[in-house]
C-alpha cells in the first residue's frame, strides 16, 4: 500500500519520511481526507509549505491514553478539531436522536468520535502531556469561542476554551493565524505569551495592556439572566470584522477572562489562490478502501469551491461568526486548472457537480467599501431589502462559468449551491439567470425561501414572501421560453423562533395552492453562535430585544412539521390535531381548500358515515355508497 504523498497517520510512514519528532500533530474527529473541502487538509498543508512537520490522529479511541501519544509529543503542540462538522450535529438530528450513520467516517460508520470531540481530545492531551501547548479550531471550537447555549444539553456553557483546557483557540477559517501561531510557537514564544494574533482566543487574569477592549457581561451574570446574554451575543454579531471589529472580554470567577481578538484579515484572491494550489491528494487516506472509503469524499469530489464567506445574514446560520460576511474569491485560472485536475480524474464522467460556496452567486464583496472599513455593523446587505450600495453583478460569474463548459471534457456545469435568489432579482441584465436555467440545473433548482409568513422571515432575516413569489414567477417564464421542463424545490423549516401555529397553517394553505408537498422538512435546528439560536434559548430577538414566540415542545414541533406535509397518510392525526387546535377546522373537509378530509365515523347500525353521510376511505381512496371521480382520487393522493 502506498501513500506517498499523504501526510504521515502512523509512526511508520512518519519514520518513512524520516521525521523523529514532528513540529504538529493534528488530532481530527473526521477521517483524514486530503482534500481542500477538508479544513484538516487546508490547515496541515499550510503549515507544511511553512516548513513545519505535521502528522495527523484521525479518530482516536478518546478511552486510550495510547491512541493520543503513537507520535509522541510534538515539538510544539498539538491541533485539534471535532472534524468539518460540530460533533453533536454530526451525531444527532434536531430530535436528539442518534444519527445512524457518519459519512466523514471509513464506511460511514457511526460513533467513532465522542460528543463534544473537541473538549473529550484534550482532556485526554491533557492526561499525557500536561504543558504541551493545544491549540484548538475548526467549527465546533470556532462558534463556542464565548459562552453559548448548548441545544443538546439543553445548557449555557463556558467557552469551549475553558472545558477543553487548550491555550489557544485559532476561530473562523484559520489560514493566517494558524501560521502566525506556529511562527511565534517557533520563535520560543511561550503559549500562554501568545495573546497578539488576530482570529485567535485566549485565557488571562491581566487584562490592563488590552487596548479599546468591550467588556462583556461576565459568563455568570448571562447565565442568571438571558438577557444580558442577548445583550452580549449582539456586541459580539457587531464585531465579526477584522477592519471595524474590536477586542471582546469576558469574565468568569476567580478573575479570569476570556479574551476575543478581532478577526484575521479575509485572504486576498491570490492567497485563497495558494490555499487550492497546495499539493493535496484529492481523496481518502488509502488505509480507509477496505472499508469502501469516506462517503463524504463523493458529495465533493467533482465540484469546484468558487468563493467563502456571505453577506446574506440568514439568522439560523452561522456562516457571519465563522467565514464572515466579506466574500473572498478564487481567481478563474485557479478555478479552471483545479477543474483540469477533475477531468483527468478516471472516475469523471463529464459532469462538474457544483461551483460555488456557502452562497453560489457571490463572487465579490456586496460593495466597495467592504475591503476598506469593512462590513456595516447595524444594517444587512440584502435584509429586509437590498442595501442602496450592493453590488448585484453577476458577470464575473458568468464568465467563469462559460469558461467550464467550454473545457474538454465537460460536460454540464452543475450548480449545487444556495442560489440567493433576491441578489439574483436585485441584478437588473437578467443573462446570468437565463444561463443559470439554460445550462446549470440537473432538472430541479433548490432554492431555501424557509417560509412564507413575512413575520416568520423578519425573524429568519430572510426576505419577503413577495420576493420569492416574483422568483418563482419568473423562473417558470425563463423555463417556459427556453422550452425547459425544470422544477423549483423550496427548502422549508418548520418551527423557526416566531413561527406560531397560525403561520405553520399558512404556509401548509401555500403548498395547497402551489400544488406541492415537500418530500423533506428542516425542523429548526440551534445550532451554537446564530442569531435564531439566541432567541429559542432566551425567547427574546437580540435585535431589538423584543419577544419572540418559542416553539420548544416536542409535539407542538411535529404538528407545525406535518402541517408542511399534510398529504402524507402518516401525518393525519396530528394534522387534525394541529387544525383543531388553531382554530382552523374550516380546513377539515371536502372543498378543493381544505388540507384533510374529516375521520371515518360509524354510526349506531356500523354504517360508516362522516360529515355528509358518506364515509371516506382514505386508504382506498375512494368515497363509499359511490363511485370514486378519478379527479378526486388525483387530488387527494397524487404529489403534485
Amino acid at each position: 500500500m502506498t501513500t506517498t504523498g499523504f501526510l504521515p497517520i502512523t509512526r511508520e510512514e512518519m519514520e518513512d519520511r524520516g521525521i523523529t519528532q514532528p513540529d504538529f500533530v493534528y488530532v481530527t474527529g473526521d477521517a483524514y481526507v486530503d482534500h481542500p473541502s477538508f479544513g484538516h487538509a487546508i490547515i496541515t498543508r499550510i503549515l507544511e509549505a511553512h516548513g513545519y512537520s505535521v502528522c495527523i490522529i484521525s479518530q482516536p479511541d478518546w478511552k486510550d491514553e495510547k491512541s493520543i501519544s503513537i507520535f509522541g509529543c510534538p515539538r510544539l503542540g498539538f491541533l485539534v478539531s471535532s472534524g468539518n462538522m460540530d460533533s453533536m450535529v454530526n451525531h444527532y438530528f434536531v430530535s436528539r436522536k442518534r444519527r445512524p450513520s457518519d459519512a466523514y467516517t471509513p464506511g460511514g460508520e457511526a460513533g467513532k468520535r465522542p460528543d463534544h470531540a473537541t473538549v473529550v481530545y484534550c482532556n485526554l492531551i491533557r492526561r499525557v502531556y500536561r504543558t504541551v501547548p493545544v491549540i484548538i479550531g475548526g467549527i465546533e471550537a470556532s462558534l463556542r469561542r464565548m459562552a453559548h447555549y448548548d441545544y443538546w444539553s439543553d445548557s449555557f456553557k463556558r467557552s469551549i476554551l475553558l472545558d477543553s483546557q487548550a491555550d489557544l483557540i485559532s476561530y473562523g477559517m484559520g489560514e493566517k493565524s494558524i501560521v502566525e501561531i506556529a511562527d511565534a510557537l517557533n520563535s520560543g514564544i511561550e503559549v500562554k505569551d501568545i495573546s497578539f494574533i488576530p482570529g485567535t482566543v485566549y485565557k488571562t487574569k491581566d487584562i490592563s495592556g488590552i487596548y479599546d477592549g468591550i467588556i462583556l457581561p461576565s459568563y455568570e451574570d448571562m447565565k442568571e439572566d438571558k438577557k444580558k446574554y442577548a445583550e452580549s451575543f449582539m456586541v459580539q454579531y457587531s464585531n465579526t470584522d477584522p477592519f471595524n471589529g474590536k477586542a471582546l472580554l469576558e469574565g468568569y470567577p476567580g478573575g479570569q477572562y476570556v479574551v476575543q481578538n478581532p478577526p484575521s484579515e479575509p485572504l486576498s484572491t491570490e492567497e485563497m489562490d495558494a490555499v487550492y494550489a497546495l499539493p493535496y491528494m484529492r481523496t481518502y487516506h488509502p488505509s480507509y478502501e477496505e472499508k469502501g472509503g469516506v462517503p463524504a469524499i463523493s458529495e465533493i469530489k467533482f465540484s469546484l469551491i468558487s468563493n467563502r464567506g456571505c453577506f446574506g445574514g440568514c439568522n439560523f446560520c452561522a456562516l457571519t461568526f465563522h467565514q464572515g460576511r466579506t466574500v473572498q474569491v478564487r481567481s478563474h485560472e485557479s478555478i479552471l486548472e483545479e477543474a483540469e485536475l477533475i477531468i483527468k480524474d478516471p472516475d469523471f464522467k463529464g459532469y462538474i457537480h457544483d461551483v460555488g460556496g456557502p452562497t453560489a452567486n457571490f463572487r465579490a464583496p456586496s460593495c466597495e467599501k467592504q475591503l476598506t472599513q469593512g462590513v456595516c455593523k447595524n444594517r444587512q446587505c440584502l435584509f429586509p431589502k437590498p442595501c442602496p450600495n450592493l453590488k448585484a453583478d453577476h458577470q464575473d460569474y458568468l464568465e467563469l462559468l462559460r469558461s467550464l463548459r467550454a473545457l474538454p471534457g465537460v460536460k454540464k456545469v452543475f450548480i449545487r449551491s444556495g442560489i440567493r435568489f433576491d441578489y439574483l432579482l436585485a441584478d437588473k441584465d437578467d443573462t446570468f439567470f437565463r444561463e443559470l436555467v439554460n445550462y446549470h440545473i440537473s432538472g430541479q433548482l433548490k432554492v431555501a425561501p424557509e417560509h412564507i409568513s413575512d413575520a416568520v422571515l423578519t425573524r429568519m432575516g430572510k426576505p419577503e414572501n413577495a420576493v420569492y413569489e416574483r422568483f418563482r414567477k419568473k423562473y417558470k417564464k425563463l423555463n417556459d421560453e427556453l422550452g425547459k421542463n425544470q422544477f423549483l424545490v423550496p427548502y422549508l423549516m418548520s418551527s423557526h423562533p416566531g413561527s406560531t401555529l397560525k403561520e405553520a397553517v399558512e404556509l401548509a394553505e401555500y403548498l395547497r395552492d402551489l400544488g406541492y408537498m415537500p418530500e423533506q422538512v428542516q425542523d429548526f435546528y440551534p445550532t451554537p453562535s446564530t442569531v435564531s439560536t439566541v432567541m429559542y434559548y432566551t425567547g427574546i430577538d437580540p435585535r431589538d430585544g423584543r419577544p419572540v414566540y418559542i416553539c420548544r415542545n416536542p409535539h407542538d414541533k411535529a404538528m407545525q412539521r406535518a402541517l408542511i406535509q399534510y398529504r402524507n397518510p402518516k401525518n393525519y392525526d396530528l394534522v387534525l390535531e394541529a387544525l383543531t387546535k388553531a382554530g382552523r377546522t374550516d380546513l377539515i373537509g371536502f372543498d378543493k381548500k381544505c388540507l384533510i378530509r374529516p375521520r371515518k365515523q360509524t354510526d349506531n347500525r356500523g354504517t360508516a358515515a362522516a360529515g355528509n353521510g358518506k364515509g371516506y376511505d382514505r386508504a382506498k381512496g375512494k368515497t363509499e355508497g359511490r363511485p370514486a371521480k378519478k379527479k378526486t382520487i388525483r387530488n387527494v393522493h397524487k404529489k403534485k
